[in-house]
């Protein structure tokens, strides 16, 4: 049964494939995200009575408020919300990392994404509704220069089982999704070089934006008398590092 999802981060990769797959199925989607033309570029593809867009930054507490505040009646009544925007910012080891980067990373991964999940929880509980978040494999695998990214998506998969015993009686459901290697822009977004994500996705075979759309429209369509606590996704191209050994002499 179709219904109306608001689904952050959906200028490109992952939210955008989202909203692409919902409005197939018939579903409303809300569409936001920091650049405005991408996002009515989008909404001009799937059309204005399928999806609504809403610019901001997720790091702007009063826009959120605002962004919620100002639904048209027609894109209101919110049964889904996919906590998909998010970004990791450099790959220095934690001894040189940019504390700015940091910030905004905890800004946006998590402050952000609690802000909004705030807000929206009153009815997502009305309307018994469904609340997927985008966590990472990072969020348990560690890696060099992973630090305070995959401390976030740590706190994002915690915070979904949290939410999900918070919210227990209240026929709401919770998930977290954790994929590996995605191509998306996400390496474009972290280095700032094209030629650094085309090295990490060039031969590699990864999963696509469109196969993580998927996975969250399956979540999404699922009896409501079932709940997906938590989905890891790998390519297979990909498996856990090893464990590091610093080697004397």
């Amino acid at each position: 049964m179709a219904g109306t999802a608001f689904i952050t981060g959906a200028t490109a990769g992952i939210g955008a494939a989202s909203a692409r797959r919902f409005v197939a199925a018939g579903w409303k989607v809300v569409v936001t995200g920091r650049r405005a033309e991408r996002l009515d570029a989008l909404v001009a593809e799937l059309g204005a009575d399928m999806a609504h867009p809403i610019s901001f930054d997720m790091r702007d507490g009063a826009a959120i408020d605002a962004a919620i505040a100002g639904l048209p009646a027609d894109f209101a009544a919110i049964d889904l919300l996919i906590n998909n925007a998010g970004l990791a910012l450099g790959t220095a080891p934690s001894q040189q990392a940019d504390l700015s980067q940091w910030q905004q990373m905890i800004d946006t991964n998590i402050t952000g994404l609690v802000t909004i999940t705030h807000k929206l929880l009153p009815l997502l509980i009305e309307r018994r509704g469904a609340i997927i978040n985008l966590s990472s494999v990072a969020a348990t695998y560690p890696y060099m220069g992973g630090n305070v990214y995959g401390g976030t998506k740590a706190f994002v998969s915690q915070f979904s089982l949290g939410l999900r015993s918070d919210l227990h009686g209240t026929g709401v459901r919770v998930t977290s999704i954790e994929p590996g290697m995605v191509e998306t822009e996400f390496t474009l977004v972290r280095t700032g070089s094209q030629t650094a994500s085309d090295a990490l996705y060039g031969t590699a075979n990864p999963m696509t934006a469109e196969d993580i759309a998927e996975t969250l429209f399956w979540v999404a369509t699922q009896p409501p008398h079932l709940n997906l606590n938590r989905i890891e996704l790998m390519p297979v191209t990909q498996s856990f590092a090893g464990f590091q050994v610093a080697r004397e002499g």
